[in-house]
């Protein structure tokens, strides 16, 4: 399966970020042909404030960038892993993955589990609870027969998440985010390949880069998007630029490793 996933530079401004993906999705589709094209967290609004945050959630099936996406998988024909959208639900905001497929239709989302509260070492602040709720639900969905599961940036840190994904039969796991330049330099690639390899299969992490303002203040994400195969041999890798980067994805190479190291099946706790 060919899947390609689309690094950008998301900022405060839903119809900018929306002409950027629009512009990347249709380019990568008309030169690789994928089945699934996959966004980073926050793709059509990032930073701002926890105000201008909240007055662009959407209510789903409606919005602009809902109803965006849907039309364009359905024009283009391909699954569409849509990062994350702002969404208003039942008197609440989530951080919300939401997966299209070729008719357009929504066959998976997923609530961010684990929210940003953080401090980083050199004193910036991060507090995702202030603009979203957590998510409870632990979400897969299917494409061609494979089982695919749904994360998103700071869940990376919790294996126990995907160690549940792998109970629900997911052979790739997809991970759109929006990591610190910080923590990035620090801890993405590694936790990207641990991930692959202790849950033994594909894992699809797609970030946004760049420069954003958030609560005033410039915030710098680390891009570096890459596909990661189930024995955590890095497959492809973004540097910091606005890119597209796709490879194919052997998926009988998830039952070879787990056969020949059936470590999955060694639980005991």
């Amino acid at each position: 399966m060919k899947v390609s996933l689309v690094q950008m530079n998301a900022i405060d401004n839903k119809q900018v970020n929306l002409k950027v993906v629009n512009k990347l999705i249709r380019k990568i589709v008309a030169v690789e042909s994928p089945r699934l094209v996959v966004l980073p967290e926050c793709f059509d609004f990032h930073g701002g404030t926890t105000e201008t945050a909240t007055a662009e959630a959407e209510c789903f099936p409606d919005g602009q960038s809902y109803n965006f996406l849907s039309s364009i998988a359905k024009e283009l024909g391909i699954y569409l892993h849509a990062g994350s959208i702002i969404e208003k639900f039942d008197g609440k905001i989530y951080n919300s993955t939401v997966v299209f497929d070729p008719l357009g239709s929504e066959v998976a989302r997923y609530r961010k589990i684990h929210l940003f509260d953080i401090e980083t070492p050199d004193g910036v602040i991060y507090k995702e609870s202030d603009t979203y709720d957590r998510g409870d639900q632990i979400i897969t969905y299917e494409i061609d027969g494979v089982r695919f599961g749904c994360t998103i940036c700071y869940d990376i840190r919790f294996p126990e998440l995907y160690a549940e994904l792998v109970k629900k039969g997911a052979e790739v796991i997809v991970i759109p985010a929006a990591f610190t330049k910080q923590t990035g330099e620090a801890h993405w690639e590694l936790l990207c390949r641990a991930r692959a390899i202790e849950t033994q299969t594909y894992v699809l992490a797609c970030g946004t880069t760049g420069t954003h303002v958030e609560d005033g203040e410039d915030r710098y994400t680390y891009g570096n998007s890459m596909i990661v195969d189930p024995w955590g041999k890095i497959l492809i890798r973004a540097d910091h630029e606005v890119c597209t980067v796709t490879s194919t994805i052997d998926l009988n190479y998830v039952s070879e490793v787990r056969e020949k190291l059936p470590a999955i099946n060694h639980h005991v706790l």
